[in-house]
């Protein structure tokens, strides 16, 4: 009677498999049914192999930190941005703007960026906003004819007059910096607020920067006094800021007396 039940239950589970699906008994450890492969004779193990180094390239920074660092002439420097590649603006521009004025100057000016006349002529401040900065300088006794020299942050034009981004500020900056240590100004004007934040390392805006003396440390460890101000383009824009930007003229005009 036991022997009757336990072929009933074996039967009873049998078919519950079967309605699962089950059409194949397996073991616990798997049975070759074919003809067991032949023996493989032991591979000898090959020599190892030294992978060949990758070389790297400096990061840009680095790049231009090189280029800037070779240049001791102006010329040389000149030299250096037209052969620095590390940045699309020199693909996109027409020319280099490297500088103007007065070599040897004692005051230096730096705006931001060229615009579409400056990157034709390969001038810095030649357009309208060039105009202005020359009548503003003149109110005080100034001009690039006689006693001013000019740059920018950027030797070349974004596309479309863009405000230059971040990156490629402190990409130029070397290059600004070695500009400054080569021209040997004994002071510095910052036009707007590109040329302000990239040389004194702030996030400040200009309408905070502007109206005092900020000190700018160069290449060689020299530290000159530098004058953040708005930019020409930006007066032209708000002609109510003029009254700002002559307070600014005349601190430039009184440092230039007591220096």
């Amino acid at each position: 009677m036991a022997q009757s039940n336990q072929q009933d239950a074996l039967i009873a589970a049998l078919r519950w498999q079967i309605a699962m699906g089950a059409d194949e008994a397996t073991l616990e450890a798997p049975v070759s049914r074919g003809i067991a492969p032949p023996a493989e004779e032991p591979r000898p193990a090959a020599p190892a192999v030294r992978p060949t180094p990758i070389r790297k390239t400096p990061p840009l920074g680095e790049a231009a930190v090189a280029l800037a660092a070779s240049a001791q002439t102006l010329e040389e420097l000149r030299a250096a941005i037209a052969a620095f590649t590390g940045s699309p603006l020199r693909e996109t521009a027409t020319n280099l703007v490297f500088s103007d004025g007065v070599l040897g100057a004692e005051t230096m000016v730096i705006g931001e960026a060229p615009g579409a006349e400056e990157d034709r002529l390969g001038k810095p401040f030649v357009g309208v906003s060039g105009q202005l900065l020359d009548r503003m300088f003149a109110s005080i006794g100034l001009s690039r004819a006689e006693n001013l020299y000019i740059t920018n942050i950027l030797p070349f034009r974004p596309p479309g007059n863009r405000t230059p981004t971040d990156t490629e500020i402190a990409l130029f900056l070397p290059f600004v910096l070695k500009h400054i240590e080569l021209a040997k100004p004994r002071r510095l004007v910052l036009a707007g607020g590109v040329a302000a934040k990239g040389l004194l390392l702030t996030r400040d805006g200009i309408t905070r920067l502007r109206g005092r003396w900020h000190e700018v440390t160069i290449l060689n460890d020299k530290v000159l006094k530098a004058l953040p101000t708005l930019h020409p383009a930006y007066l032209l824009r708000s002609p109510i800021s003029k009254r700002e930007a002559w307070s600014d003229l005349l601190l430039l005009q009184r440092e230039i007396k007591d220096g």
